[in-house]
């Protein structure tokens, strides 16, 4: 059963702190459009193992909130959001887990804040070289307006679909086995642009849902009472992130897992080949078959290996 939140003040928020189990301290990192909830399976199998597993909502998230100004969701906030949350939780370290938005969160809050953290784990969204122009500016060359990063940028029209019918949002976005990478690697350039608003429109999105009819309910819930608005002002920030991050030093010189996933469509295999030169004490696990919703759609796996490398 997932446990009820405890509000902790951190960088000035009352985010919502779920926990459970004793022992060294595993802190949870989500992505988008997620909650601390989507480590549901991930809590229990860290405290039986004799760890304090720590998932928050994160800034804009669920029962956390946050303000509404874009500017308030730069990385430099989120990366004191974490500091916060450990300060109030009195721990000088811990190892850090993130998905997704939450991997970028934890690579950025390595390479600034090395001395908090014991190990990292990441998964799917490996750390990526910072480019030598806005990303965005990339993103829109390479991938054109629908790109859902680059739609982000341009409009609210994600922000008005998403928050009008969540439940088909999550039904035909959090699935298993819709696209094999070596199938979509074949499809023409312009159907390989990864589109939520594309998402949002198919009757027949493919493959299998990996939510059950409760656990579907619980995201539709939350964001029917937060919105979509505020997790998407996290990409909103996204060329604010690359311009502070210049003259960063880029390496990671922490114990490091990264668990990548065979059928990951938002990035490919090179960039988690790329991975070497940046991290150095790197060990890398790949899910196969899996797809971007990793620890939802192979939880066991995701436990064990977590729970390997840590021991």
């Amino acid at each position: 059963m997932f446990p009820e939140p405890r509000f902790v003040t951190a960088n000035g928020l009352e985010m919502a702190v779920y926990e459970q189990g004793d022992g060294p301290p595993v802190l949870l990192l989500h992505g988008f459009p997620e909650l601390a909830f989507s480590w549901r399976h991930q809590l229990p199998a860290l405290a039986d193992a004799g760890f304090h597993a720590i998932a928050p909502d994160l800034r804009g998230y669920g029962r956390t909130g946050g303000p509404s100004d874009i500017a308030s969701y730069g990385i430099k906030e989120l990366i004191a959001d974490v500091e916060g949350l450990m300060d109030a939780l009195d721990l000088p370290t811990a190892t850090i887990v993130g998905h997704d938005w939450g991997a970028l969160l934890t690579w950025h809050f390595a390479m600034t804040r090395p001395q908090r953290v014991e190990r990292l784990v990441g998964l799917n969204i490996p750390h990526i070289p910072r480019p030598p122009i806005d990303p965005i500016e990339l993103f829109r060359k390479r991938f054109g307006a629908d790109f859902y990063i680059v739609n982000f940028q341009d409009s609210d029209a994600a922000d008005r679909a998403f928050e009008a019918d969540p439940r088909r949002l999550f039904t035909n976005l959090v699935r298993k086995n819709q696209v094999p990478r070596a199938v979509f690697e074949q499809l023409p350039d312009g159907a390989k642009v990864l589109s939520l608003l594309r998402v949002m429109e198919r009757d027949d999105p493919g493959g299998e849902p990996i939510l059950n009819d409760t656990e579907l309910d619980f995201f539709v819930r939350a964001y029917e009472a937060s919105g979509f608005t505020k997790p998407i002002n996290w990409y909103r920030n996204w060329s604010r992130n690359w311009a502070a991050f210049d003259g960063v030093d880029q390496v990671i010189r922490i114990p490091t897992l990264f668990i990548a996933a065979a059928d990951e469509l938002v990035v490919g295999p090179e960039h988690v080949e790329a991975m070497g030169s940046l991290v150095p004490d790197l060990t890398v696990h790949t899910l196969d078959p899996c797809g971007h919703w990793s620890q939802q759609e192979r939880p066991d796996d995701v436990n064990r290996l977590i729970l390997k490398w840590l021991s």
